[in-house]
């Protein structure tokens, strides 16, 4: 079987499939669990959500556009959306992400990118010189961070109460 190889179909499936994999894993949560973290400096599903949203506004099709004209990236603040939405409920925050990247997936089929367009070169303010092709690969990847990050919260959390159970789960094993 020949390599798989990036598709942008593909991409623009998933990037429009996480809003809705995100509502219907989190939306439901006590505030309990949608706070919860991996411990001191990491993220609850509450902050990922809100850096999500904040991502649409301030990270990628502003980069997208960038690499079109040219133009240099900006430094992306991974932190801001917490203060953006900070107080939001997460029902809110989570039809705030739907709403965003509907436009920004709007806004990505009407550039109308062609395969040729996948190898334009942008500069990225620590990598350099990086394609469109890389960048919005990164984009679907990090959608599947995040929903990985959050089921692993959600995993270590209830994974406490599963006595021998634990055996069977990687995600709760130490290292």
């Amino acid at each position: 079987m020949p390599p798989h190889s990036f598709s942008l179909s593909e991409t623009r499936h998933v990037l429009a499939n996480t809003p809705a994999s995100l509502d219907a894993l989190i939306r439901p949560l006590p505030g309990a669990l949608l706070d919860a973290t991996e411990g001191p400096g990491t993220w609850s599903p509450r902050q990922v959500v809100a850096h999500l949203a904040w991502a649409e506004v301030d990270d990628w099709m502003p980069r997208v556009r960038r690499v079109i004209s040219g133009e240099a990236f900006t430094p992306f603040d991974r932190e801001a959306g917490s203060m953006r939405y900070a107080g939001w409920p997460i029902e809110k925050m989570l039809d705030e992400f739907r709403s965003l990247r509907a436009s920004s997936l709007a806004e990505l089929d009407a550039l109308a990118l062609q395969p040729a367009s996948l190898q334009l070169r942008g500069v990225h303010p620590e990598f350099g010189s990086v394609t469109l092709e890389q960048l919005l690969a990164t984009w679907m990847t990090h959608d599947f961070a995040h929903v990985t990050q959050i089921a692993r919260v959600l995993t270590r959390h209830y994974g406490q109460w599963v006595g021998p159970w634990k055996a069977y789960f990687s995600a709760l094993r130490a290292g």
